[in-house]
């Protein structure tokens, strides 16, 4: 299981340095130590950045350093008023979303109860359906909420986050007592409240303190005396008073001899007030001493060094104290109410903390019976061995996996809703020169199984009537003004100029994505040429892939070139809320450019055909109608002409095998000649052949025509190379046609069952392609068996039934997963039931959400700080940076990092911003394409600056913020060039 540990309650500065801090930061340790096969991540929140390093530090052994993620809440929210309540409840929503994409099978919140007076946030099921365990501490200010709830800020809070704990699957209380607490007081079913306990940290030890430390420590908080310690806070229900009280009411001569510590901070009012408490009841000034804030080790010490320990509390959800001191092998004496029996474990050391003669007549027992006081320290080991961290972790972890086991978590088969939600199809259609168009008048009839429909177009005609009758059709422009009235969207992307209008609709509605082709880079490029968005190229050339890309565009002999080498289609897988593949191509050219782990969610449906019987009478009627004798052997190619498709080496094999000899032998391309130099010479060869009345072109037909060639076909050929990630449907249509195919391995038809295709190398011969044509010219027997299993294999794997069904799971997937996207999370705060916040805070929102939720395929940065070289506010050695190293450093190609300069900036909302303007106009002698935005950053990336590190972090905290969201600072010391990026990144990689 993954399990997300929020680490709030040991990076509060209310909680950091108290119990629960050390109780939340040893218990993820011991869970981290434990786990198995489990995964454990850390989820930090970024306001409390100077408490990020030290937990690294502290598990720097334990986990792998991308176990470590760090989120931002969205402006000041740790106060109980209702003026930050947006704030509040905008940073719950962020916290759930941040942690729900993290896709954990439980989240651990460490501390619930946090955030009253600063920017912890915790929250259960605010927005997100999230497994939620809670530790649960005690219910202290409920329980007696006269006392601790007077405040009405303080109740509504409180009360607020009792809401947030009844929503949570588990709660693991620290104690039996507070598990109790949660049964009877919050009516908590009890199967759901576990008690996984707590510990001592292992610091806490029986030591000889030597001679030198105990002068010392006594002398620095005036030990004059053997003394009885009590440390723990000072609070109604600690009870202080009472031992105060109690301890003035020992024999005068015994308290001559001793001293009474109270070891933990206190404020000056408190402590004021207690020294008057003793005075009134006859102590002198040494026999109590006050501390305040006792160091760790101090305190360790302190413990071994008392002669008994006292805890007087008359409420505790476990009481920590007495089980450290009782670790460092002290007698150890306390209340009878609540946890503290279960945790001392011995009914002699307990006394009545409501009754102070009670706690005089322990404490006189405790100092002057030896024996008693020998037996209660040989317990307090014994005792203490009970309680481990290691426990505590395995109860944790045993509680998590029981509950999984018993509710089932196992991924299961989503159900597509009972009433079909209202879908809109983003599509070009018939009769548009589409092969998209053609499959998506395939598609809906079946998909509209699940799905109330309307049709998306930006054609002026629609052609097949059944569409016109059956969906609504609507215009690009009204779904623009009306798209809110839609359940669920879907768009096909192609690489042509049918889908032009798409890039922009996706942004503003977001939808599932059915990625026929893999490369955009030709619709793109098409728009910057004709000038309907220009700079719209290159900008998607630098989101895409960075300025390498860009400079190669403009330095490319033909922009050609650029479009065959770059997919350019970032912006819509980002935008996407999830994609439909057709091949598993699609999916290695992801990785292949935006690294292991893109398309990792992405669904691979077949194409899918309507099965099509081609018997023997349907063929000779399809014939005659071509014009096309029943003995002639006919070999067809379908689809566009172009070099891609390898059409001049079908004719080359053709010409050359025996086919070409024989009078009843036609080859026939069936699609239109795409027009150039390839086109011509196409033309040329064959007009230069022998066979020129036996080769025809037909030109781009209607489906009618084309579907006759397929039955018409004796053999058909659909050969490929450098491919765009696209799915040849053409291959498709022959096999479902039982026309035997000859294909080579190459892109998605290597994906093929070889037992349904004649499959040729990627790189075929001449030779092999002219064997395969003659092989199955000669043996008809050979020739029929492979249409027939290419029949079959049509008839199930692509199903329009199967199909449709796959496409509903994966869109419903989609839908229920976008749940966690930035356009979700917007639009949730935005139906928020409260009035709308300033300009300051909703600025403070955007740049939390920013920092907080990376995009999808974000490929982490190095970030190059060129603000002195660019002319901007920062001083620095020049000689480290020029312009030259610079632009040669951003032509480096790397999968895994992004290149990124960037500039310091005084006056902007933060820091530091992307130099693109001014690297624009050194590239490409313009800077109105890219605009200079703050710096998006987060764990992963790097920032290499040229200044001494004792300066740069001195720049208003900017790097220190970078350093704490998990950004590595590297200072260099020498000249700047490729050489150091590359060695830093493969220093990364290692």
């Amino acid at each position: 299981m993954r399990i997300v540990i929020d680490m709030q309650g040991a990076q509060s500065a209310g909680s950091r340095n108290r119990g629960i801090g050390r109780y939340s930061l040893s218990l993820a340790k011991a869970m981290a130590r434990y786990r198995g096969e489990h995964e454990i991540i850390l989820a930090l929140n970024g306001a409390f950045g100077d408490s990020i390093a030290a937990i690294r530090s502290e598990f720097q052994s334990l986990l792998p350093s991308d176990c470590f993620t760090v989120w931002h809440p969205a402006g000041p929210s740790g106060h109980a008023d209702s003026a930050n309540d947006w704030s509040r409840i905008t940073s719950e929503i962020l916290r759930e979303t941040f942690i729900a994409r993290l896709k954990p099978d439980m989240v651990l919140i460490t501390s619930l109860f946090e955030g009253y007076g600063d920017d912890t946030v915790t929250s259960v099921r605010t927005a997100q359906e999230v497994p939620t365990a809670v530790i649960l501490y005690d219910l202290i200010p409920f329980i007696h909420h006269e006392r601790y709830l007077e405040n009405p800020l303080a109740k509504r809070w409180y009360e607020n986050k009792l809401e947030h704990l009844r929503r949570a699957d588990l709660q693991l209380a620290i104690s039996e007592s507070s598990r109790k607490e949660s049964i009877e007081y919050l009516g908590t079913q009890a199967a759901v409240v576990i008690n996984v306990s707590t510990a001592a940290d292992s610091h806490f030890y029986p030591m000889v303190i030597q001679p030198e430390l105990e002068m010392n420590l006594r002398a620095r908080y005036g030990l004059n005396q053997p003394f009885v310690l009590y440390t723990g806070g000072i609070d109604y229900r600690k009870n202080t008073e009472g031992l105060i009280r109690a301890y003035a009411a020992l024999p005068a001569s015994l308290r001559r001899n001793h001293q009474l510590v109270i070891a933990c901070s206190i404020q000056l009012a408190d402590q004021e007030r207690l020294q008057a408490l003793a005075k009134a009841h006859g102590l002198m000034p040494a026999e109590l001493i006050l501390t305040d804030f006792v160091p760790e080790e101090d305190l360790v010490s302190l413990y071994n060094l008392c002669k008994a320990f006292v805890f007087p509390s008359w409420h505790e959800g476990f009481g920590l104290p007495a089980l450290e001191a009782m670790a460092c092998g002290r007698a150890v004496i306390g209340s009878n109410c609540t946890s503290i029996p279960e945790v001392i474990g011995c009914s002699d050391a307990l006394f009545d903390p409501h009754d102070d003669q009670s706690i005089t007549t322990k404490l006189e027992r405790v100092l002057l019976d030896e024996p008693f006081r020998i037996k209660l320290q040989a317990h307090s080991l014994r005792q203490a061995a009970e309680f481990s961290w290691e426990k505590s972790a395995k109860l944790t972890l045993s509680a998590i996996e029981t509950y999984h086991l018993e509710k089932n978590y196992s991924e299961k088969a989503r159900e597509v809703p009972g009433t079909r939600p209202l879908l809109a199809y983003v599509s070009p259609l018939p009769p548009e020169r589409s092969g998209i168009a053609e499959y998506s008048a395939e598609l809906l009839p079946e998909l509209a199984k699940y799905y109330e429909i309307e049709i998306i177009l930006s054609q002026k005609e629609l052609g097949p009537s059944w569409i016109r009758e059956k969906f609504q059709r609507r215009t690009v422009k009204w779904f623009r003004e009306n798209y809110s009235c839609y359940d669920r969207v879907i768009y096909h992307f192609g690489n042509s100029s049918f889908h032009t209008h798409m890039f922009e609709l996706l942004q503003q509605v977001p939808g599932t994505v059915v990625l026929h082709d893999f490369f955009l880079s030709g619709v793109l490029a098409h728009e910057e040429w004709t000038g309907v968005k220009p700079g719209s190229w290159i900008e998607a050339l630098y989101a895409s892939h960075g300025y390498a890309a860009v400079q190669e565009r403009l330095s490319a002999s033909t922009p050609e070139e650029v479009i065959w080498k770059y997919p350019c289609n970032h912006a819509v897988l980002q935008d996407a809320q999830g994609i439909i593949i057709h091949s598993e191509t699609s999916r290695a050219l992801a990785r292949s450019w935006y690294g292991a782990e893109a398309g990792s969610d992405w669904e691979c449906i077949p194409l899918l055909r309507q099965p099509v019987s081609s018997d023997k009478a349907r063929s000779d009627r399809a014939r005659a109608d071509l014009g096309l004798r029943q003995d002639q052997f006919v070999v067809c190619s379908f689809g566009l002409l172009n070099a891609a498709k390898l059409n001049h080496r079908l004719l080359t094999a053709w010409l050359n095998s025996e086919l070409a000899a024989d009078k009843n032998c036609i080859l026939v391309f069936v699609g239109e000649n795409a027009k150039g130099k390839y086109a011509d010479s196409i033309v040329r060869a064959i007009e230069d052949s022998q066979c020129a009345g036996r080769i025809r072109i037909t030109g781009w037909t209607d489906i009618e025509c084309f579907k006759s060639y397929l039955l018409a076909a004796d053999v058909g050929v659909q050969l490929r190379t450098l491919s765009r990630g696209e799915t040849s449907a053409a291959v498709l249509d022959c096999m479902n046609y039982g026309v035997a195919t000859i294909v080579n391995a190459h892109g998605s038809m290597a994906d093929l069952p070889p037992d349904g295709v004649w499959m040729m190398p990627d790189e075929f011969s001449d030779q092999q392609l002219t064997e395969a044509l003659t092989t199955l010219y000669q043996d008809k027997n050979r020739r029929l068996n492979l249409g027939v299993r290419a029949h079959n294999i049509i008839r199930t794997k692509h199903d329009p039934e199967a199909c449709a069904a796959r496409y509903a799971e994966a869109i419903e997937k989609f839908q229920d997963t976008s749940r966690t996207s930035v356009p979700a999370l917007v639009s949730y705060i935005a139906q928020m039931q409260m009035s709308a916040p300033g300009e300051e805070r909703l600025y403070q929102a955007a740049q939390a959400i920013d920092r907080t939720l990376s995009p999808p395929l974000k490929r982490p940065q190095i970030l190059l700080d060129i603000s002195a070289l660019a002319g901007f506010e920062r001083e620095g050695d020049l000689n480290n940076f020029t312009i030259e190293a610079v632009i040669n450093c951003l032509s480096m190609q790397s999968m895994n990092y992004r290149i990124e300069p960037i500039y310091f900036c005084r006056n902007a909302d933060f820091n530091y911003r992307y130099a693109r303007k001014f690297i624009m106009k050194k590239i490409a002698f313009t800077e109105n394409i890219l605009q200079d935005d703050s710096i998006s950053f987060g764990c992963n990336d790097i920032y290499i600056g040229f200044e001494e590190l004792k300066t740069i972090n001195k720049v208003d905290g900017s790097l220190e913020e970078m350093r704490a969201s998990g950004v590595k600072i590297i200072c260099l010391n020498e000249e700047l060039n490729l050489r150091v990026i590359e060695n830093i990144i493969e220093s990364e990689k290692n």
